[in-house]
């Protein structure tokens, strides 16, 4: 049985202004023009007496020609195989026991997609339909979801290709012709694969903290951390490493609130963060630890982390941009993933980071951590 057209004696009127507002939403004191997703309602009859703004815009179709009309009219759908769906649904004569219809693509005319999902309100378990409610959901957010997971599977697979050729053909020749090279020969295959392996890992475990991010599921565990030691280490490897020490300045001032963070994770932010000057900047590399306002509320101090270069710094219009997946600031190599971790971090931790100019004209990195000392040391 198809939606009906029945108009009995007494049936509300679907045109009356309060029409668009489903009795329980209305007791709550909601419109539903406020509803972020798309909202079709269908009384007993199969006419419509609520389709709000966001059905308006993901369907293209005015509140005021939807409203009166039959459900199967003012909302024409197909399944991807071309079927009418209402016809294949039936919400009105179909099984008396189906309360509801999950969630699936369907066509719009003119063959846009739409995610809809639709709720059979009974007065009784296999009573008649009363109300047949319908969400609808634009599919561009997937869509752009799942760009994302195909940019990020291009991405990992055009970076593993490098180093994995190079250990395949290093391997394969040094089997093949072992004699054949003399020990220095050797040493530098090998360190070469030992390089590549190493970036392998790096990338794998950069995949790891993006599936940790983003199902928000990234531990950590929190102890005292020597913010100022933590920077000096990182300093130390790169002088060790051939950088002149005077390439970097390191700033703090005192007294700092005590820090209770991931002294990991916290590691991997400094290592990311001057790195990034290094390979992207020129110039002196600055890094001021400061104490400030706690980004948490019900604290009042926090610990703030100023990493600046001197180089051309990030162009304005691409400010926005820089923790976002495969943000790169130049050529000079990285997966574009470093960032979007370190926000990810960052956040995880309750902090805020922000990215400007520095004062000599560079990139500046600024990230600001709460306390978040446990309850018994408060």
């Amino acid at each position: 049985m198809s939606v009906g057209t029945s108009s009995a004696p007494g049936a509300r009127d679907a045109r009356h202004p309060s029409a668009a507002r489903p009795g329980d939403l209305a007791e709550l004191g909601i419109d539903p023009d406020q509803l972020p997703e798309g909202l079709v309602v269908a009384d007993e009859h199969g006419l419509v007496i609520c389709f709000n703004a966001a059905a308006e815009r993901i369907t293209a179709v005015p509140a005021a020609d939807a409203l009166g009309q039959r459900l199967d009219k003012a909302l024409p759908l197909e399944d991807l195989e071309g079927r009418r769906w209402w016809q294949l649904t039936d919400p009105y004569g179909g099984l008396a026991i189906r309360v509801r219809q999950p969630e699936r693509n369907l066509l719009l005319p003119g063959g846009r997609e739409v995610l809809v999902s639709a709720r059979y309100v009974r007065a009784a378990p296999t009573g008649p339909v009363r109300r047949v409610v319908v969400s609808l959901r634009d599919t561009e957010a997937r869509r752009r979801t799942e760009r994302s997971h195909a940019e990020l599977i291009a991405t990992v697979a055009h970076e593993l290709r490098s180093p994995l050729t190079s250990v395949k053909g290093f391997t394969a020749t040094l089997l093949a012709k072992w004699e054949r090279f003399t020990d220095d020969q050797k040493r530098l295959m090998l360190e070469t694969v030992d390089a590549d392996a190493d970036r392998v890992t790096r990338l794998i475990a950069e995949l790891l903290d993006i599936s940790r991010i983003d199902s928000g599921r990234l531990e950590l565990r929190r102890q005292p951390v020597d913010i100022g030691a933590a920077v000096g280490r990182h300093i130390q490897a790169y002088v060790a490493a051939g950088l002149p020490a005077d390439r970097f300045l390191l700033r703090l001032e005192q007294p700092l609130p005590d820090l209770w963070a991931d002294p990991d994770k916290i590691d991997q932010v400094l290592s990311n963060l001057l790195e990034n000057a290094v390979r992207h900047g020129e110039g002196t590399v600055t890094i001021d630890i400061t104490p400030a306002a706690s980004p948490r509320e019900g604290e009042d101090t926090g610990t703030s982390v100023t990493v600046s270069d001197e180089g051309a710094g990030i162009p304005e219009e691409s400010m926005n941009r820089v923790f976002t997946r495969f943000w790169r600031g130049s050529k000079r190599g990285g997966t574009g993933l470093g960032l979007y971790i370190v926000k990810g971090i960052v956040e995880a931790h309750g902090g805020t980071i922000t990215v400007g100019r520095a004062p000599g004209g560079g990139a500046e990195f600024r990230f600001t951590l709460p306390v978040s000392a446990p309850a018994y040391l408060t």
